[in-house]
């Protein structure tokens, strides 16, 4: 298969469409016995998080944030605490930032495949939305040339996720640094979303770290287990960092110090609720790497341990209604790749119960068997 060709021109920016469906299908979709739907790690129960109990207070100081819990944000990731914000989990955190630094007919740019409810953050706030792609044949890399293709007086921000969702797909230091200075040129910041940055090995350097023209958004949801804490953050310059309080304060003001409290404490045991994590996606991931391995009708990118894969049927173009027929009649659910704009593919999460997946995984390789659809 021949490469995808670059853009030689920025490409138009896309219409004002209606706000995101991806969030809409996946509140109101029917429950799946083997939901592998899902990104987050397996929820975390109260035990897990140890003294839970004795941190359920119903007030405190969180103006402008929960001050052990910015400490503890600060230090996690080596930052000084003037340069964290908190927000209700990472849409909250890219949603302030949006708010912060887009107007009406500012330019965003967006990865394709891309995570649809950012498009439609941007659209709300009436900016323009353009997109680059982040190529299938080379590994989903995120490309300086091709950022640089898209960008246009107009550009005022640049979005990428990273790990990418919904691929897993990690970008490196130097393409982050290079688009940093494709941003710098043209006026603009790079918000790096780094929800599924925590799910893997290695040294976790955030984008923020790279200088202030970038911001890092991030949370508990993902790699933790900790979805329903509603904890997120943005790292960034400390000027910018009070420019987004201030966006707070017209969003809903201050986080619900109950969550804020349990957070904090989260933070103490982060390694070992990453490890527990790590353990769970390491024999996951080895799962669904040997089942897709053993398919010939899929194409699939191998990011290592990852939450999220993102297989491609061969010789289909849409998977919408393979995927509504393997829920409504295997009990199974994967996220149509429509929703990314790769209607080809379907997300698979591999952060359920290694039970659930491989009981969907079955399912999944019967369905594909059957062809009738």
């Amino acid at each position: 298969m021949n490469p995808e060709p670059m853009n030689p021109e920025p490409m138009n920016p896309e219409p004002m469409n209606p706000l995101p469906p991806y969030m809409q299908w996946a509140k109101t979709r029917p429950a799946a016995r083997f939901d592998l739907a899902n990104s987050n790690v397996l929820a975390c129960s109260i035990e897990d998080l140890e003294g839970a109990p004795d941190r359920l207070t119903l007030s405190g100081r969180n103006d402008e944030g929960y001050v052990p819990l910015i400490e503890a944000i600060a230090r996690r990731y080596g930052v000084a605490p003037a340069n964290v914000a908190t927000a209700q989990g990472t849409s909250g955190a890219n949603f302030q930032v949006f708010a912060t630094l887009l107007g009406p007919d500012d330019e965003v740019l967006l990865e394709r495949p891309g995570y649809d409810p950012l498009a439609g953050a941007a659209r709300l706030l009436r900016a323009r939305v353009t997109r680059f792609d982040r190529p299938r044949e080379s590994g989903y890399p995120l490309d300086p040339d091709r950022v640089r293709a898209a960008t246009t007086a107009r550009t005022r921000l640049i979005v990428v996720t990273n790990a990418h969702n919904p691929t897993g797909s990690r970008a490196g230091l130097a393409e982050l640094e290079e688009i940093g200075r494709l941003a710098e040129s043209a006026g603009a910041h790079v918000l790096a979303d780094e929800v599924y940055l925590d799910a893997g090995g290695g040294t976790i350097t955030p984008a923020a770290h790279l200088g202030d023209v970038f911001i890092s958004t991030s949370s508990l949801t993902k790699s933790y287990g900790l979805a329903a804490l509603r904890c997120g953050w943005t790292l960034s310059s400390v000027a910018l960092a009070e420019r987004i309080r201030r966006t707070r304060d017209v969003i809903d003001g201050t986080g619900p110090i109950v969550t804020e409290q349990l957070a904090t404490l989260a933070f103490t045991q982060l390694d070992r609720l990453h490890e527990r994590a790590m353990s769970l996606l390491s024999v996951n991931s080895t799962l669904a790497r040997q089942f897709l391995n053993t398919r010939t009708d899929l194409d699939w990118f191998d990011p290592g341990i990852s939450t999220v894969l993102f297989p491609r049927v061969r010789g289909v173009e849409d998977i919408g209604r393979f995927a509504e027929r393997l829920l409504a009649e295997r009990e199974t659910a994967v996220v149509p790749g429509g929703f990314f704009d790769a209607p080809a593919h379907f997300r698979l999460g591999l952060g359920g119960t290694t039970e659930s997946l491989r009981g969907g995984l079955e399912r999944l390789g019967a369905a594909l068997d059957e062809r009738g659809w």
